[in-house]
């Protein structure tokens, strides 16, 4: 008997390798207008509108090892558990992402801190 099983995408720190997240644990957003929703009324030279922006960072639900959530703090750096290496940061009340969209609450986590890897 075949299972059509699909390989499941982990992140993991880039440091010491822990698995941090799960694709299951990613929550996606719709893909903001990049710069020009930070260029809010400001003159300078016209932004490119064919351009693509591309996320920095991912977003994920709130997992046991981010104690300064399970803590109750609004918003917080988030430390991997094995090497203390700093992955992200979250917020309860949401933050922008690099592509200009709002995630709220928002739980981020740097893609140059992590790795991605199928299983």
């Amino acid at each position: 008997m075949e299972t059509d099983q699909k390989p499941q995408t982990l992140y993991r720190c880039k440091r010491c390798r822990r698995i941090v997240a799960a694709q299951e644990n990613v929550i996606l957003h719709k893909q903001g207008e990049g710069e020009r929703c930070f260029k809010w009324k400001k003159r300078g030279a016209p932004l490119d509108g064919d351009k693509k922006p591309e996320c920095s960072s991912i977003f994920v639900e709130p997992m046991k090892w981010m104690h300064a959530v399970q803590e109750g703090h609004v918003e917080e750096k988030l430390w991997c558990l094995g090497c203390k290496a700093r992955l992200g940061s979250f917020n309860w009340a949401g933050m922008q992402c690099s592509c200009g969209a709002w995630v709220n609450p928002a739980f981020q986590l740097h893609k140059s801190r992590i790795d991605e890897s199928t299983a």
